[in-house]
């Protein structure tokens, strides 16, 4: 029964390497314009492409050189999912209000809960990555902080079933050490810091959260904004955040890459190993795992 399991989860892992490999070459779909119901939307005031050749980097608050946001613009931006509940309540409210962000998630995170990661995906926001698991880069040697970044691609292409991930990248606690800075330059991968801070992962209460951004923003008239959709007062605060924003003025833009980031076949070997493979063909775990006795 053993052998069988482990010729089972190889025949797997293979079929979804080869899938892998034939969609890579393709270049990441566009997003179909979906038609919005909300004629008081907040919606989308401009899409902004960059070419992220080199590495360039953005946000005010480690890098200076691009000011790509006229006055009162916010790039929405969210670490740290996909998350059950929180990230899907944080679709729903950008949904609602026919808008668009940047979502950086966790490689395992988005491993656990590929059907989240495709709500994002489809819903035609723009989908980079957190790193593999969140690891502080700066306490890593050179090549564990280079395994960070590509199992965190690597993982996030499985989950939106083996497609090119966008060029874009934003390091834990944003701390950047400088070879891994320079790698990334190499694989033409933008950097993604913010302008404000939220701080949402400090609080408990949605109302923290509105407070916290629109007090910033008020200071600075525009800006990259970060947020988590893995956190619950997050999730909450979205919908009143999203409409204070379109009550105060504020318009949003949408960043997306122009040529997408490949992951390197070895990295996908590498998650697919580790997470058991089949990834990129996982159900909900909803239909697959359910109670049916007990709490």
């Amino acid at each position: 029964m053993r052998s069988a399991l482990v010729i089972a989860l190889a025949i797997s892992m293979s079929a979804a390497t080869t899938a892998w490999a034939q969609n890579a070459q393709a270049p990441a779909p566009a997003a179909a314009a979906a038609k919005c119901d909300n004629p008081k939307a907040l919606g989308v005031a401009r899409v902004v492409e960059i070419d992220t050749t080199g590495g360039p980097g953005f946000g005010f608050e480690h890098f200076k050189a691009y000011d790509f946001l006229k006055d009162k613009e916010v790039v929405l931006t969210f670490d740290d999912g996909p998350w059950p509940g929180h990230t899907p309540a944080v679709l729903k409210a950008l949904a609602d209000q026919c808008t668009k962000a940047v979502f950086f998630p966790i490689g395992k995170h988005a491993g656990w809960h590929p059907e989240i990661m495709k709500q994002v995906a489809s819903a035609g926001h723009t989908v980079g990555s957190h790193t593999w698991s969140h690891k502080d880069l700066s306490k890593l040697n050179e090549q564990e902080g280079k395994d960070e970044i590509e199992k965190g691609f690597a993982a996030v292409s499985i989950a939106l079933g083996n497609k090119p991930v966008a060029p874009f990248f934003r390091f834990p606690a944003l701390r950047h050490p400088p070879e891994l800075v320079k790698y990334l330059g190499e694989r033409n991968v933008g950097i993604f810091s913010t302008d404000m801070d939220s701080f949402d992962f400090k609080m408990r209460k949605p109302e923290q959260v509105v407070t916290s951004v629109m007090t910033k923003l008020e200071k600075h008239g525009k800006g990259i904004i970060l947020m988590h959709d893995f956190q619950q007062a997050t999730a909450k605060a979205a919908p009143d955040l999203l409409q204070k924003l379109k009550d105060g003025g504020y318009k949003v833009v949408q960043v997306v890459g122009k040529t997408p980031v490949e992951p390197k076949k070895e990295y996908v070997d590498m998650v697919l190993k580790e997470m058991g493979g089949g990834l990129e063909a996982a159900r909900p775990m909803s239909s697959v795992i359910k109670t049916i006795d007990g709490n």
